[in-house]
């Protein structure tokens, strides 16, 4: 403990440890409702929606350099929705793009995923990518949209809303 605060009493340093979690709390609850002209950026499948929200998202996971996750999840909506015909041709450019080892941005995917998409490389259909980005939907959604949340990057989404 510093000097300082040793030599207040303790019923003080309790106090200001109450007030820090309270005025946290209130915080991080104000920033979660944020609200502009009567709507409010509540999850990252209403971001993802929103072009410019996932521009403002988008910027904030550059500035982490870290936006491959979104670039594949973009690139399995694409690929969802690609003519038969187009599949193998996108198939075959997300793994080096993203699945490889050696991919410019590989994402982190577990074993039994990465072992699935290599297995169905030869004959993706529609739902090849699916699980994949799932996962890679999960992972945003736990890690970085909360840390964009609490970024300047959000303020822009929510202004464009």
């Amino acid at each position: 403990m510093c000097k300082g605060l040793s030599s207040l009493p303790s019923s003080c340093l309790e106090k200001a440890k109450d007030l820090r979690v309270k005025l946290s709390h209130l915080a991080e609850t104000h920033h979660k409702h944020r609200v502009q002209d009567g709507k409010t950026l509540q999850d990252l499948e209403t971001l993802l929606n929103s072009k410019s929200g996932l521009e403002a998202f988008r910027g904030f996971l550059r500035s982490e350099f870290s936006e491959e996750n979104l670039e594949f999840w973009l690139a399995c909506e694409d690929y969802r929705f690609s003519p038969s015909n187009l599949q193998k041709i996108k198939a075959s450019s997300m793994f080096s793009q993203f699945i490889n080892a050696d991919a410019q941005q590989e994402v982190n995917l577990d074993g039994e995923t990465r072992d699935a998409l290599l297995s169905a490389i030869d004959s993706p259909c529609a739902d090849t990518f699916m699980k994949a980005q799932q996962r890679i939907y999960s992972l945003m959604a736990k890690d970085s949209f909360p840390r964009f949340l609490r970024s300047h990057h959000c303020m822009e989404a929510i202004k464009a809303f």
